[in-house]
């Protein structure tokens, strides 16, 4: 019933920004609370950005002032972009986020994660 899919990932040179995008396809209501994390190779899975529903954000310490996190007001895409990448930034970057959806008439809540897109900034 609801699918997030991420676009925008590629490879970019130190220094260049790219500009990932969430979309949440289905019989979606709403995109409340929707976060990024990255997963680096032989590393944990780490939060990036997050957005809640009151608009309010959080970003992990290694990307402050450089990504920045963002929802269309029709609330259905998140957006993150990212500039001033550093191959520390090398990653796959994965989507998540809660919301509402409508299924057989009624309002139920989703809480999914994407597929991930990869990140690889060379330097």
């Amino acid at each position: 019933q609801v699918e997030l899919v991420e676009s925008g990932g590629g490879s970019v040179q130190f220094g260049g920004s790219l500009r990932l995008s969430c979309v949440a396809s289905g019989t979606i209501v709403s995109m409340d609370d929707m976060a990024w994390y990255r997963r680096a190779p032989g590393k944990q899975r780490e939060l990036v950005a997050a957005l809640n529903g009151r608009g309010e954000t959080n970003y992990a310490d290694s990307v402050k002032g450089r990504f920045t996190i963002s929802r269309d007001n029709n609330r259905r895409r998140g957006y993150l972009q990212m500039n001033r990448l550093t191959p520390e930034d090398t990653a796959v970057y994965y989507c998540h986020a809660v919301g509402d959806y409508q299924y057989l008439g009624d309002l139920e809540e989703y809480d999914h994660w994407g597929q991930g897109t990869q990140v690889t900034v060379s330097s």
